[in-house]
């Protein structure tokens, strides 16, 4: 009989902290982001962009700009080599813009030169006639059916119903609000850049900032009129992402300027650039009513949602899709009737962003439940406990819980937790800080709650996997593990957690992570909650068909496994002599290749909304604690507490700085967050004019985390961050009431709200 043991490795494995591999480059300023590549010969690329927010282009004249010293191509609509349009869900955004434009910044033409300022200076000599059209700014006027239409199809993106139980069921007690949500950026600090690279082949080779290589890839192959193959994408350095590198930006420019030059091309974005560069999160307005008993208990719940769009669809019937089924919180409503619609506008295209259409519903759902708990005379978290989804609750699209849901639970360990003491200690803890506005007069401190949850990984019937591949070597006589994937490392620790899953499987010390590229199969988006579960799920995967054949080899007596894998009291004997493991792997390296798919789901019911859209969900709570100054309108954040689902923790540390960064993020949209649209135009590109706050803003944070097993992913794993970019925002708003008694349907709240003027 034969038995085999683990010994455990002392760093590295599931469960601890491991430090982020480039953390210390990048403090010290050696990271190489996307914006800092470069190759001999390389030039520069610049993009000429549409002033107008809505327009017709008459006459574009290049001859000036061609005419500049050090420029190389000047190109436009007619210079496209394949497909003239691309998008992620729906092909509908030109490459560049021919006979219309639809958004302020929409590229019209691009140039690459010797020097970025002589590309620039090129842009500003090619003119344009154009024939000024009024833009559609509105969901509301872009669904009238006077409306000029944004676009052939229609101003209507997509409109989701969701009826849920009975549509006319009354109830004894009923509350209403209209909330708005604005328009938040990304905000990510790496602007848009990357490097194309003609190849000898006559394809590209493109080093770029992205979420999902292989989407962005078959999106530029059509456009380039190139097979999929020619067209070699490479992840570059990051600098954030969020949701705003889903879509693509400068890839086609950069890699049209590279083929036609026969020359390598960058193109870097400025920061205002970028702000007309990427979608934003769509502005909604929401009207609620919610109905329930006497004592609290929700009877129904009926929304209406709107979404604006933008002017292309970008990833937008997924958002409105999602802000549907998650427009009634994590609660328990046997009758919704939900009626959520995108349209498009003549205003910046908006798509992903942290939270994707659950943010905007969960500031509505969770303003109507602090009201609902005023109407019938209990307290914020009572109404929320009475009415909490469960493991085994029906959802409004008919979808059963599987999964762990502890709603409950992490409310009752969020009012466990203890309230900050601090009072007005010092100068800068007061609002306004070191500005000194205040001594404590007419200052008010306000609790608010709030409860979020949002999916896991794609829905709708989406067929969501990720491949990875694992080869064991040997490098200087000892065992080597190499791990491919094409997942994007946007920041939120990928690298680290593919590291352990490694280390724990395969019980060896030395493992190189490759950079992602597609030269392997797709590990879809960085978005959605999913790659610790997709690309963990894959690379879990791959070590244990690769440990299996590892211990195989062993039984037979082809090889001595380290102690590290496994130790043996008997072991088998073969005929031939008994290999090392470092021999054995450098003479035949094991190298396994696997997919890891989700649970299927299905598209929701176009007439009714119903059908198990999602795989998976996952749950925070929160609670902010704020001090507001209520006749300066100022606010200073105290502290906000969290508890948080998160299946296993796999990165204790990691896990922190998602919750702590979503936190920060959710903040920004209830205080300062907002990119400022008038009549279609930007009025604030910049990070002087855009706000968000900074360590000086950041409260502390009292974090608690709640580890049920997810039967989805690797080691019971779930998705941790979006959650607190949801509940953060109408947790603070909810304190901010408290504090003054304004009723703050809007966010960014504004001083001259919170002043009561």
């Amino acid at each position: 009989m034969t038995t085999t043991k683990r010994r455990k490795l002392e760093v590295g494995r599931i469960g601890e902290s491991l430090p982020r591999p480039d953390g210390t480059s990048k403090v010290r300023g050696e990271f190489e982001y996307s914006s800092d590549l470069s190759a001999p010969g390389m030039l520069h690329g610049a993009t000429l962009r549409s002033p107008h927010a809505a327009a017709r282009i008459v006459a574009i004249d290049i001859t000036a700009a061609v005419a500049t010293a050090g420029v190389s191509a000047v190109l436009t609509h007619q210079d496209v080599p394949g497909r003239a349009t691309y998008g992620m869900e729906t092909i509908d955004q030109p490459v560049l813009a021919g006979d219309v434009v639809r958004y302020e910044g929409e590229p019209i033409a691009i140039i690459a030169a010797d020097h970025p300022e002589t590309a620039r200076l090129a842009a500003s000599r090619i003119t344009i006639e154009w024939e000024i059209l009024a833009p559609v700014t509105g969901v509301e006027a872009a669904l009238a059916a006077t409306a000029r239409p944004v676009h052939p199809s229609g101003n209507c993106l997509r409109q989701v119903r969701i009826q849920h139980g009975a549509a006319d069921v009354t109830a004894e007690v009923v509350v209403r609000g209209t909330y708005e949500v604005g328009m938040q950026d990304q905000a990510f600090l790496g602007p848009e850049s990357g490097m194309a690279v003609p190849a000898a082949d006559g394809g590209v080779d493109l080093y770029i900032a992205t979420q999902w290589l292989h989407s962005d890839r078959d999106q530029i192959a059509p456009c380039l009129g190139l097979e999929p193959e020619r067209v070699r994408l490479h992840m570059s350095g990051v600098g954030g992402a969020f949701g705003g590198r889903e879509d693509l930006s400068m890839q086609v420019h950069a890699c049209m300027l590279a083929l036609h030059t026969s020359r390598p091309v960058r193109m870097v974005y400025s920061r205002a650039e970028s702000f007309y560069g990427h979608v934003h999160r769509h502005p909604a307005r929401m009207h609620y009513e919610h109905g329930a008993t006497r004592d609290g208990k929700l009877v129904y719940v009926k929304a209406r949602v709107e979404l604006d769009g933008g002017a292309y669809a970008s990833s937008s019937t997924a958002v409105v899709a999602n802000a549907a089924c998650f427009a009634c919180g994590p609660y328990e409503v046997p009758n919704a009737t939900i009626d959520a619609v995108v349209a498009y506008t003549n205003n910046p295209p908006c798509g992903a962003m942290r939270g994707f259409g659950a943010v905007q519903v969960a500031f509505a759902h969770e303003a109507q439940m602090d009201l609902l708990a005023a109407a019938v005379g209990v307290t914020s978290l009572q109404i929320r406990m009475m009415n909490a989804l469960h493991t085994g609750s029906i959802l409004p699209t008919g979808q059963r819980v599987d999964g762990p849901a502890p709603v409950a639970e992490l409310l009752r360990a969020l009012e466990a937790m203890p309230m900050p003491t601090n009072i007005l200690d010092g100068p800068g803890d007061r609002p306004g800080g070191y500005a000194n506005t205040t001594h404590g007069e007419g200052v008010a401190r306000g609790v608010g709650y709030a409860v979020a949850f949002k999916n896991l990984a794609y829905a709708e019937g989406f067929d969501d996997y990720s491949t990875a591949r694992v080869v064991i070597t040997q490098v200087d006589g000892e065992p080597q593990v190499h791990v491919y994937t094409a997942a994007a490392e946007v920041g939120q620790g990928l690298v680290m957690v593919q590291e352990q899953i490694a280390r724990t499987e395969l019980g060896i010390e030395r493992v190189l992570i490759h950079p992602a590229d597609t030269m392997v199969g797709s590990s879809g988006s960085s978005s959605a909650s999913r790659q610790t579960v997709m690309t963990g799920g894959a690379v879990l995967a791959a070590c244990r068909v690769a440990r299996d054949e590892l211990l195989r080899r062993a039984a037979v007596g082809l090889v001595v496994l380290p102690d590290e894998i496994a130790l043996s009291d008997e072991r088998a004997e073969s005929g031939g002599r008994s290999m090392s493991f470092a021999e054995l792997v450098a003479v035949e390296p094991i190298d396994v290749t696997r997919e890891y798919h989700h649970r299927p789901t299905v598209r929701l019911d176009p007439e009714t909304g119903q059908g198990d859209a999602h795989v998976g969900f996952v749950f925070a709570a929160h609670r902010a604690v704020c001090d507001v100054d209520c006749d300066l309108g100022l606010v200073r954040t105290v502290e906000i507490a969290t508890t948080q689902e998160v299946g296993r923790a796999l990165n204790p540390m990691a896990l922190e700085g998602q919750i702590h960064g979503g936190i920060a993020q959710g903040l920004g949209l209830a205080l300062m967050e907002e990119i400022q649209v008038v009549d279609g135009l930007i009025r604030n590109a910049s990070f002087t004019d855009y706000l968000m706050p900074t360590t000086l803003d950041m409260p502390p944070v009292r974090l608690q985390i709640f580890e049920t097993p997810y039967a989805e992913g690797p080691y019971g794993a779930t998705g941790v961050g979006e959650p607190p970019a949801i509940a953060a925002t109408p947790a603070v708003v909810a304190a901010l009431r408290a504090a003054t008694g304004q009723p703050l349907t809007r966010v960014p709240v504004r001083p001259t709200e919170l002043a009561g003027l």
